[in-house]
């Protein structure tokens, strides 16, 4: 009895699809309360098959994104609660990261391209070099970006360059492009038999083909990087449906909500006044900042990109934004290429039992430096190292990377603002790591804010598709929102110590730079020219 009107308080339900770079998960939250009810989550397989490269698997990203719906239905039913409550389901994905499809087939033409790949950088290098002055912010005026290997654009242009089966698909008009988001939504609305194809303007953002002021494809970008407006899906709102589910449990349910994971995150922190700001730590970290319905052009290494738009009639809101490549990619290097760490767990205990990194500093450019710098020839470099140095001090060392690069991107922020910033909201997964967070604020000198419920970037997702025109169970009005209970880290260490660490840590990013070049003259090793010198340059 009591689990039978238990179910009948709960309303209505909104779930979220949260499509990582590292996982896929299914949430499903109360409306009304932003309570999460049920989860499952689904580790992706990244693979490596060049030095530089990150590539995914798009059936297989598809395939856990089923997997986590069918497991999370189960698990609600154990727990009592009718799966026909869900009125609602909300995409959010890792951007920028690049699918190639046909449409008449459904299948992939290529792996996906993650955002983290370096294999475009001689063509990024290409492009800078024919820009007046050796500019890499020649297009921030339409796209609020640099350029650079980050981007959607530069990936789509080698995959009609270097893989067969999508030139032919581009020539024969079968080719489709998508970020992970469009990739999703079209299957899952019914694939070769009427899915939908489509974008939201968050995703949109961060191809280098979306021009910011307009709110839509832009033809001079896509002539810029020689890619046909016909592959694109159509730009949506964040909030809106997009269509409904074809097949499984919750099939006839609207798709009614879309937003990139960061812009999912501002939402999910209730950032939706000019001047609040949030710092997500996954795979990358991502310190974004609300700036209202006007674009703000950064003069010290953010991002310009669209925040959200809640609905077709409703405004686009803007953010500055401090991307990082590398936070919780750092402890997966860790583990499983150095193999010191068995689990993330292990990271905090290791580091925990020094207590310091015993001047060793740890600069994790994998993928080259992203804000401030966007220096792609940037490499990890780990200096300091003395005879005492042990892998307790590289755990110390590494948390702290996270935590330098934070305080590097915030920096920025508050010089392009103006208005410093006087406490950090924080989420993603590293958020459990207690260290971490005391770390942050140390290094910081302001208070770190830690919602009690971490699943803001999924939250964000489900509350656009909640509020959607035609759903309407999620208000979004400021006096309608749920309070949300979280926990304070204040700084503990006085601000010279905290100087003096930010100062070395500078220090060891100056000697991370220049590093790696592209000329085929000087790259030290055979096997890693295969495939790059002869890449056509015809951008």
């Amino acid at each position: 009895m009591a689990a039978s009107s238990h179910r009948i308080m709960l309303g209505p339900l909104v779930a979220a699809i949260d499509q990582g770079t590292s996982s896929t998960r299914f949430l499903v939250f109360n409306s009304k309360t932003s309570e999460l009810l049920s989860h499952h989550q689904v580790e992706i397989k990244q693979s490596f098959p060049k030095e530089g490269w990150v590539e995914e698997d798009p059936k297989e990203i598809l395939q856990s994104v089923y997997e986590c719906m069918e497991r999370t239905c189960e698990k609600l039913t154990q727990l009592n609660i009718d799966i026909s409550n869900i009125k609602a389901i909300g995409v959010t994905n890792q951007r920028e990261t690049t699918i190639v499809w046909d449409k008449e087939t459904g299948e992939p033409l290529y792996n996906a391209i993650v955002w983290l790949d370096l294999r475009t950088q001689s063509t990024v290098e290409h492009l800078i070099n024919k820009t007046p002055g050796r500019n890499k912010n020649h297009l921030k005026h339409k796209t609020g970006l640099p350029i650079s290997t980050y981007f959607s654009a530069v990936k789509l242009r080698w995959l009609m360059d270097n893989v067969d089966e999508v030139r032919e698909a581009v020539v024969s008009h079968r080719a489709m492009f998508g970020t992970v988001d469009s990739w999703l939504i079209w299957c899952l609305t019914g694939g070769k038999s009427g899915g939908v194809h489509c974008t939201d303007v968050t995703n949109a953002s961060r191809t280098m083909l979306f021009n910011i002021h307009t709110m839509d494809w832009d033809p001079e970008l896509c002539k810029y990087f020689g890619i046909p407006m016909e592959v694109l899906p159509r730009v949506r709102s964040s909030s809106e449906i997009y269509g409904l589910m074809k097949s499984g449990a919750l099939s006839g349910i609207p798709i009614s909500g879309c937003l990139g994971d960061q812009s999912a995150a501002l939402v999910g922190q209730m950032c939706f006044q000019d001047g609040q700001a949030k710092n997500t730590y996954g795979t990358g970290c991502f310190l974004l900042r609300n700036t209202g319905s006007k674009p703000v052009m950064s003069d010290h290494g953010l991002l310009t990109t669209v925040a959200y738009k809640l609905g077709r009639d409703k405004p686009a809101c803007y953010a500055l934004e401090g991307s990082v490549a590398i936070a919780g990619a750092v402890v997966r290097w860790l583990q499983d290429n150095l193999g010191i760490i068995g689990s993330s767990e292990e990271l905090e205990k290791l580091a925990a039992s020094v207590g310091t990194s015993y001047g060793c500093y740890f600069v994790p450019a994998f993928s080259g430096l992203y804000a401030p710098y966007w220096e792609p020839s940037a490499r990890g470099i780990i200096c300091g190292l003395t005879q005492f140095t042990n892998k307790s001090h590289l755990a110390f060392a590494a948390l702290e990377a996270v935590c330098f690069q934070t305080r590097e991107i915030m920096d920025a922020m508050n010089q392009d603002s103006g208005i410093p910033l006087t406490q950090l909201q924080v989420d993603g997964g590293m958020t459990s790591n207690r260290l971490l967070m005391q770390l942050q604020a140390d290094i910081l000198c302001i208070p770190v804010v830690k919602p009690s419920m971490p699943e803001t970037t999924a939250l964000g997702a489900a509350m656009a598709a909640g509020a959607a025109e035609g759903v309407s169970v999620w208000s979004l009005n400021p006096e309608d929102l749920s309070e949300v209970t979280s926990e304070k880290f204040e700084p503990q260490i006085n601000t010279e110590e905290s100087e003096f660490r930010y100062a070395r840590w500078k220090k060891a990013v100056q000697k991370s730079m220049n590093w790696e070049t592209t000329e085929p003259d000087v790259v030290p090793v055979c096997k890693y020219a295969v495939g790059w010198g002869h890449m056509r340059e015809s951008i």
